[in-house]
């Protein structure tokens, strides 16, 4: 049943014009932006003889640190009408009379954001590794890039189905989950002073992220990607439990 609403999650998602606009948009803006890293490199590739740096570190890291921006501005797009849009449209009660767990339903509509939101930082791998046919990348640091974009993806999703299960309207909830995920990206500006300064680096999901384009591999940094999700998943399931008993 997980399977089935999650195919039904991303059929429906395909047949939406906005999923289109979000996926040409973004990779519009990514390419450009790679196509400009990749001219900044050209320029000051002799100056980087000698050094540790290449082609990963000046074209491909700043590409996935841009996707990330750019994917917290979309990602509450895509996420904001996943329950809000049901609860809306008065199909809601039907998924609560239907033979299924609040979690296959939870499970199965992030599972279905999820592949549309991998099928985009696919799109974008594409991207850095045209690179290997001319030139050597780092594969480990590329691998952490990928790995970092995938586990971002799936957090943000994961707030953003919990938003979704919270309002009515969908454009508070795109509105709550970029306010939230905005606040969890900034979280740790003042996070080196004052004795709470460790507790809010590590709720920064920007700060784990930057480990990872870093090519650092943790697995503090993966754990804490895996509680995000897990822990709006469980308050997700709690919601829609909470509702359907009201009913």
């Amino acid at each position: 049943m997980v399977v089935a609403i999650a195919g039904r999650e991303l059929r429906s998602l395909f047949l939406s014009p906005l999923a289109w606009s979000v996926l040409a948009v973004v990779q519009l803006i990514l390419a450009y932006l790679f196509l400009v890293q990749l001219d900044l490199f050209f320029q000051i590739q002799p100056r980087l003889a000698g050094t540790p740096l290449g082609v990963t570190d000046v074209v491909v890291a700043p590409l996935y640190n841009s996707a990330a921006v750019v994917m917290l501005l979309v990602v509450p797009l895509i996420t904001m009408r996943l329950i809000s849009e049901e609860r809306r449209s008065r199909t809601l009660t039907l998924l609560f009379s239907a033979p299924v767990s609040m979690t296959e339903i939870i499970i199965g509509k992030y599972l279905g954001t999820l592949v549309f939101l991998l099928i985009m930082a696919g799109l974008v791998t594409l991207m850095p590794l045209s690179l290997a046919f001319w030139g050597s990348l780092d594969w480990g640091k590329f691998a952490a890039c990928v790995l970092g974009l995938v586990l971002l993806l799936a957090s943000f999703a994961a707030l953003g189905l919990f938003m979704s299960t919270v309002t009515v309207q969908p454009t508070v909830a795109a509105v709550s989950t970029f306010g939230a995920l905005l606040f969890l990206w900034v979280i740790d500006v003042e996070g080196n002073k004052g004795s709470g300064g460790g507790v809010l680096t590590y709720l920064s999901i920007l700060r784990h992220y930057q480990s990872l384009l870093e090519g650092v591999f943790s697995s503090r940094d993966v754990v804490y990607y895996l509680l995000f999700c897990i822990t709006f998943l469980g308050l997700s399931i709690h919601r829609l439990d909470g509702q359907r008993l009201q009913q």
